[in-house]
């Protein structure tokens, strides 16, 4: 193997290696806003996981490019039904979400 070859590979590798650790940790901050909407709704955040629904390239405030990440993960009311929440990553900050909003108040619930 030459040297230029060698040096393909390990760049290769390396592009591999940040791409893979970024998925990851987008896919954890994600389990996070999950986990804590679901908590703030007071519904149930089923299979305590989220599920990487898409990803696509697009110019962030700062206009340069990025990976955004679309995220998908359900919830319960009961324990019987199932409803699915999305959120969308962009470096990291969320961008979108739809799911389980807190509970409101009202005055029957005081009584």
């Amino acid at each position: 193997m030459s040297p230029l070859s060698a040096l393909l590979w390990l760049i290769a590798a390396a592009a591999a290696f940040a791409y893979w650790n970024a998925a990851r940790a987008a896919a954890e901050r994600a389990g996070a806003l999950g986990r804590n909407a679901c908590q703030a709704a007071g519904v149930i955040w089923l299979d305590q996981s989220v599920h990487a629904s898409g990803l696509r390239l697009r110019r962030g405030e700062d206009g340069w490019l990025g990976f955004e990440r679309s995220f998908r993960f359900e919830y319960s009311h009961d324990g019987i039904d199932r409803h699915v929440g999305r959120l969308v990553l962009r470096k990291g900050q969320l961008v979108s979400f739809v799911g389980p909003v807190a509970r409101a108040v009202t005055p029957l619930d005081l009584h």
